[in-house]
């Protein structure tokens, strides 16, 4: 078997396994999901129990409390690619004449990448806090204050809460009126869920990123969106360049002379992999994570085009599975319907500017 069909096999073997575990992933209960519950339970017979302990323990810090241990790897990964591109591609590059602008090109996305990656990693999400003035005649200026920051960082106060019900209404199947979070001791506003990691409320929940450290909610929710298209074209760019550089550097081996195409090919590829294989291998790396950002960056486009978070449509799909609701009358079955998209250009302009209903001050 030649090294071409072997590569082949490689790559499909690569990209359906991705994609079984992207299908697989949106499943509950799934056959994924049942094997990998079964193994646990084998393989619990086997490893004795303090190791079960201390791995169980390192799992919940990783994932279940904020760390910064993604963040560091997120941005190793990055060093390593661009630390790679920079010494080895772009020098071959300018050797073959590359038009300097199409090697500048990722470092000027990676700049983009990164502003948008603190703004997700710092900005606050829209978390719900209990901030209390039990004297609004004494404490007036302070009170004003708070008002005024809630304006510009989407923090909203149990004095404001009646205004934040106001913002999104009550769909009546995924948001009940008159929840409570028992952890916050706050009444639940539509689109809004206590993240389990933060340990806030959050308004217009989406998700908790382990790779940027923080929550997306409604406050930054667009600089995630712009986040995840920097970082997509990013890799793009990168994979485009060095393609180009592996094309160029193929074109100029000898042994395409009196061979068919693909025997040409196959020994061009081969002698790539033999001659510069760090380079290679980035690309391959390169090109599998521009796949799997493009397609989460589709979905997250369409969950803005259609004004959804990610935890709405996850409950939405398990919805047809879940028990009554206890305020659902007997014998009647609740459709659920999207009532918060508003038309494209207005479900876009929410997502980069949500609103926001604040109390007055009453004179």
């Amino acid at each position: 078997m030649d090294f071409l069909t072997l590569f082949l096999i490689y790559l499909c073997l690569v990209l359906a396994v991705t994609a079984l575990l992207c299908l697989c992933s949106a499943r509950r209960e799934s056959f994924l999901t049942r094997s990998v519950h079964r193994a646990s339970q084998v393989l619990s017979l086997v490893i004795p129990t303090q190791l079960q302990r201390v791995t169980h323990q390192a799992l919940h810090r990783l994932f279940h409390t904020r760390s910064c241990l993604f963040v560091v790897l997120h941005v190793a990964l990055q060093a390593a690619v661009f630390g790679e591109y920079t010494w080895e591609v772009v020098v071959y590059c300018w050797e073959l004449q590359f038009h300097i602008l199409l090697l500048l090109l990722p470092y000027l996305l990676l700049a983009g990448n990164l502003g948008c990656f603190l703004l997700c990693s710092r900005a606050n999400p829209g978390r719900i806090l209990l901030v209390l003035f039990e004297n609004r005649k004494k404490c007036y200026k302070a009170h004003f204050l708070v008002v005024f920051l809630v304006s510009f960082t989407g923090v909203v106060t149990k004095s404001n809460a009646a205004s934040l019900v106001k913002v999104y209404a009550y769909d009546g199947v995924l948001f009940q009126r008159g929840l409570m979070c028992p952890t916050c001791n706050l009444e639940k506003p539509a689109r809004s869920k206590h993240c389990s990691v933060c340990r806030r409320c959050v308004h217009r929940f989406d998700h908790h990123c382990v790779w940027v450290n923080n929550c997306i909610g409604g406050a930054n929710a667009g600089a995630f969106l712009l986040y995840l298209l920097s970082l997509a074209a990013t890799a793009g760019a990168v994979a485009a360049v060095t393609a180009a550089l592996l094309a160029r550097l193929g074109l100029c081996t000898p042994h395409g002379i009196h061979l068919p195409v693909l025997t040409y090919f196959s020994l061009s590829l081969q002698h790539l992999f033999m001659t510069f294989p760090r380079i290679v291998f980035m690309l391959g790396f390169v090109i599998l994570l521009t796949l799997v950002l493009g397609g989460y960056c589709s979905f997250t486009l369409y969950l803005a085009l259609t004004n959804q978070t990610t935890n709405e449509w996850c409950k939405a799909r398990r919805f047809g599975g879940s028990p009554p609701l206890p305020s659902q009358p007997p014998g009647r079955a609740l459709v659920y319907k999207n009532i918060y998209s508003k038309g494209i250009w207005r479900n876009l302009k929410e997502v980069f500017n949500p609103p926001a209903v604040l109390e007055r001050k009453k004179k």
